[in-house]
Order: structure tokens, then C-alpha cells, then sequence
């Protein structure tokens, strides 16, 4: 483990770092390297003369140069392995540089190219980052725990890589994700990135390419599943509430007959929390809060289409029900308003392969049978044309799944159309917004799961909106970590819904995006954060007990990449 920790100067107010780390050891670790920026009494300190060029530069002038050095690629792909190297040698300067270019650069380490970075993760491994836990080490996860390079941890990471983005099961290059995301959470949420840590539980892939290359770096067999999974799983909870029972656990891209499930197993053990199902949810609620409001039809009265029933599709579903029940609904009048489409066409009644997540929303046989529709499996196109919905979320994955002739459908009966064909990469959207807005004559409420470049119609630029989780999940864990919450409710989670759907540029102009723009980040992240800790400590699920504003609390614990003076200690 890292020796180093954080000092408050009550004296002079100053923060200042302690470590015994010196020499080459110093310069080669990047919670702690501040290359041309040590200053020349820190050289003499800590025996790093004659190992820097002389001049002593500030933050500022090493950010104008890296920028030079991101901007020489001419790929994304090689900017992505760029940004990735200099997270490995100065985690500060990389956070300043982003920080600086957040909207340019946020894409770039984040989706959608860490997309393609997780392809390549065995041919382009570098650096490790965080723990790799394997299911054969089991019985050795509190001496993984042990060898985290972060002292103090408060926020957790894991994946084991079987349903990443909409790209299916990467096996041990889904590590990327963990890191990526507190990427993502120290850059918006303000999160101290020395007090993170990114897992991949290692339970082997289904992959059968991956399987086959000799250069794959994960565990070489096909997944383990029931029991033996499960065992693993909780061993891995167990040893985190015993290492860091104040930390806030984010699983991140389980497979679909898992994510749900251990949420529900887990959730009220500790604080915890699933991006793919909680997060999507909230980010695409405030967005269709924020349509509801543009389009001036309240949100119970709308009959919604959701193709792609896996974790993300009802997560989001689930999310709404609750935002509808809050408006009056009962739980069963607010499933009716819903019809769910997966692999088997749309959910039925009795149909063995349900999940637990889609029973609620099937529908009953005898509701479909005027449809007169010859085929077992009732298509989108059928349930488009027969139930005529003002909502449809795509989570499929579905290459132009949203055809011109289901989209002109919705924009027959609809004033303005709510389409967010959310599944990302780009590549395999359900349609493309200049598509959308051709065929519904620029009628549609539009939002996407990954960013698209403004669109020209009808003499406007009209800005997509990006229904991005990067405007959510960041300010959860920031309001979650400002009161050390012990548990993440359905009402926090509302809470941070609602108050992105106010900060919805749509609501000053209807043709604006329905979301904020991420170069806001940071501003989201905090008002997020600040709705989210005042349910924790309205509800008693704050263990921070004292007079100060939420507000407060937030601002005195959010971090900002800068250099600290360091003071050198024994070891």
C-alpha cells in the first residue's frame, strides 16, 4: 500500500501532503508525481536533483503543454491511450488537463471510445490499474484488498465484464470501465481520486474470440454461473464491508441475469449502487421529465414503448413507474403504461423466459389478441401500430431498429414525439437524430445514450441531447459521500432526477436540449449532489450529524486537481 496522506495545517489553513516516498519511486507515482512542478526545495527534499530539467514550472504551463501533445494525435483512439498514459504518471495534470477540456476530452477517456479501448485492452495492456480479483482467489480477497495502492478508499468501482455498453461480453478488457467511470466521478463529482478503487472480479468470459487469443489476459474459460458465482460475489461484499464499511459500492455492466438481482441482494447491506439500471434510469427520467414539460403532457399520461428489456431498459421503466406513482398512479396502473419489447418480441404473460425485472411489465395474452398478428412474436412495428405511443426509448443495441415508417407512426398521432434512442456506441443506435427529425418534420423531443453532432433543420442548429449517465452518477456519489450515507433510497434517486430535469436548457427554449451540456458537469454534479444529501439527511440515512448546510458539506469535501506542497516523513 501507498504511504502518503493528506495533512490540514490548522495554523495557516494549509493542506500540504506527507509521504517517505523520494527519489525515482516519487516521480514514478502518479497519485503523487509532480514532474516539472517540484519545487527546488522539494527536489533537495526528497534526492530528486539533477532527475528534472531545472526550470520549475506551474500546473498551468505543463496543461498547455500536454494539450500541444493531445492535440498531435490524430486518432481517438491514440488521444485515448494518450490521456491514459499521463493518468499513469500524473494523475493531478491529467485531471487538470480534462478539467480544463472537459466536453472535448470527456468522450475521449468515457464513452464512447473507452468502447473501443476495451476491445483492445489484451493487445494495448500497458499499466495496471486497481484489482484484478479471480474467482480461483477467493479465498485470498482480504489480501487483495490489502495491496490497494490507495490508503483510504470511499469509493468503489467493479465489473466482471459480461454486458459492456452495448458491446456484450468483454471478459477482463471491461476493467477499463471501472476506470473510466471514476474518471468520470473525480472530473465532475469531485471525488478525490487517491481515495478510489477500480475492481474486475474475474470470473472468466463467454467470448469465444477472446477465449481464442493467445493474447487475452483474463482467466481462460467460460464464466462460472449460479452457486459458484454467487459464493464469489459475496465473499468479494463481504470483504469490502469489512475493508470499508463507510464506502459506496457502484456495480458497473454485470450481465443481465445478474445486475438486478445483486442489487437486490446487496442494497440494503451497505451503500450501494448499479449504473446501468439506477443511473440510466435517472439520467433518461430528468429527460423525460424535462419533454413532459416541452410538450405540456403530464408523465402519466403517456403510453411508452421500450425496446430492449435488459438491465438498462428496465432500469429505466422502473425509474419512471416510480416517478409516476409520486404523481398519483398506482404501481399497477403505472405498469399498464408500458409495453416492453426484448428478444421474444413484446413481453407476455406466462412466457418462461421473463426475468424478475420484466414480469411487472408483461403484458396479459387476451390485450393483444385483436392485433390479429399472425406471427408468435409481436415486433415493434405491431405494438407501434396498434398501441400509438407518445414515448420510445431504445436500449436494443439495434442498428436502426427505428425504422422511417415506425417513426412517421408516432409522428402522426403525436404533436411532439418523444424518441431517445439511447443504446450506445453510436454504431448501434436505434436511429440517427438527422433521421428522427427528417421524418417527424423536426416535431420530435429528442435524446441520445451517446453524443451527436448539432443538426441542421429548418434553418436551425438544433443541439442534441445527450442522455449521458456522467450527469448523474457523479453527483450521487458526491451528495452520497459529502453526509456518509448508509444506503442509496428510490427517494435520493429521485431527487437527483429531478433536479437535473431543472437545470434542462429546454425549459428557456423548446427547441434547446433536454439535458445540460457536459462542459456543465461540474455544475450538475453539485446541484445533484446537494438534492441527494438533503433526502439522506431529511430520512436519517446520513451518518454526518451537524449544523452545516449540505451545501457546505459539499463544497468543503470536493475535490479540485491541484499540486500540494509535500512535507517528507520517515517511513
Amino acid at each position: 500500500m501507498l504511504k502518503f496522506k493528506t495533512c490540514h495545517d490548522k495554523k495557516s489553513g494549509e493542506w500540504f501532503v506527507e509521504t517517505p516516498v523520494h527519489g525515482k519511486h516519487l516521480l514514478t507515482t502518479p497519485q503523487l508525481n509532480k514532474g516539472t512542478a517540484f519545487t527546488t526545495e522539494e527536489r533537495k527534499a526528497f534526492n530528486l536533483l539533477g532527475k528534472l530539467p531545472n526550470r520549475v514550472e506551474t500546473l498551468d504551463e505543463q496543461v498547455k503543454r500536454c494539450y500541444l501533445q493531445f492535440s498531435s494525435y490524430s486518432s481517438r483512439l491514440q488521444q485515448h491511450i494518450y490521456l491514459n498514459n499521463l493518468h499513469d504518471k500524473n494523475q493531478v495534470l491529467f485531471y487538470k488537463l480534462l478539467s480544463r477540456h472537459l466536453g472535448e476530452m470527456l468522450p475521449v477517456i468515457y464513452t464512447p471510445i473507452v468502447g473501443t479501448a476495451v476491445k483492445s485492452f489484451s493487445k494495448e495492456y500497458r499499466q495496471p490499474r486497481g484489482l484484478y480479483i479471480a474467482h480461483t482467489d477467493e479465498n485470498l480477497i482480504d489480501d487483495i484488498l490489502e495491496n490497494r495502492s490507495n490508503p483510504e478508499i470511499d469509493l468503489i468501482v467493479v465489473t466482471d465484464g459480461e454486458g459492456v455498453l452495448g458491446i456484450g461480453d468483454q471478459g477482463v478488457g471491461g476493467m477499463d470501465i471501472p476506470v473510466a467511470k471514476l474518471m468520470v466521478y473525480s472530473l465532475c463529482g469531485g471525488i478525490d481520486p487517491s481515495r478510489t478503487l477500480p475492481v474486475f472480479l474475474d470470473v472468466g468470459t463467454n467470448n469465444q474470440e477472446l477465449l481464442e487469443d493467445p493474447m487475452y489476459l483474463g482467466s481462460r474459460h467460460p464464466r462460472i454461473n449460479g452457486l459458484k458465482y454467487d459464493n464469489f460475489v459475496k465473499k468479494f461484499v463481504d470483504s469490502v464491508i469489512k475493508h470499508f464499511p463507510n464506502a459506496f459500492l457502484h456495480w458497473e455492466d454485470l450481465g443481465r441475469s445478474n445486475a438486478r438481482r445483486i442489487l437486490d441482494e446487496y442494497q440494503d447491506e451497505l451503500c450501494t449502487f448499479n449504473d446501468d439500471i439506477q443511473g440510466t434510469g435517472a439520467v433518461t427520467l430528468s429527460a423525460l421529465l424535462a419533454a413532459c414539460h416541452v410538450n405540456g403532457k403530464e408523465l402519466t399520461k403517456h403510453k411508452i414503448v421500450v425496446y430492449g428489456a435488459g438491465s438498462a431498459g428496465t432500469g429505466i421503466s422502473d425509474q419512471i413507474v416510480d416517478a409516476m406513482v409520486r404523481c398519483g398512479l398506482t404501481k399497477e396502473q403505472a405498469y399498464k403504461q408500458f409495453w416492453l419489447i426484448d428478444r421474444q418480441g413484446l413481453l407476455i404473460e406466462g412466457d418462461p423466459e421473463l426475468t424478475t425485472s420484466q414480469i411487472p411489465y408483461a403484458r396479459q395474452e387476451k390485450e393483444v389478441k385483436s392485433w390479429k398478428i399472425k406471427s408468435r412474436q409481436i415486433s415493434l412495428t405491431d405494438t407501434v401500430k396498434h398501441i400509438k405511443p407518445s414515448i420510445l426509448i431504445g436500449c436494443s443495441a439495434q442498428t436502426g431498429a427505428f425504422s422511417q415508417s415506425i417513426i412517421e407512426m408516432m409522428a402522426e398521432h403525436c404533436d411532439r414525439p418523444i424518441i431517445f434512442p439511447l443504446s450506445n456506441p453510436d454504431d448501434r443506435c436505434e436511429a440517427q437524430p438527422a433521421d428522427i427529425l427528417e421524418w417527424t418534420g423536426g416535431k420530435a423531443l429528442i435524446a441520445t445514450g451517446t453524443a451527436f453532432p448539432p443538426v441542421e433543420f429548418a434553418n436551425r442548429i438544433i443541439q442534441i441531447a445527450q442522455c449521458n449517465n456522467a450527469l448523474v452518477f457523479p453527483g450521487i456519489g458526491l451528495g452520497i459521500l459529502a453526509v456518509k450515507a448508509t444506503r442509496l433510497s428510490k427517494e435520493m434517486i429521485w431527487a437527483a432526477s429531478e433536479a437535473l430535469s431543472h437545470l434542462s436548457p429546454s425549459t428557456k427554449d423548446s427547441f434547446l436540449p433536454l439535458l445540460p451540456s457536459l462542459d456543465d458537469a461540474q455544475i450538475v454534479a453539485k446541484n445533484v449532489a446537494i438534492a441527494v444529501a438533503k433526502v439522506a439527511m431529511e430520512s436519517g440515512l446520513a451518518q454526518v450529524k451537524t449544523k452545516q448546510s449540505p451545501e457546505d458539506l459539499i463544497q468543503e469535501i470536493f475535490w479540485e486537481p491541484r499540486y500540494l506542497p509535500f512535507k517528507r516523513v520517515k517511513k
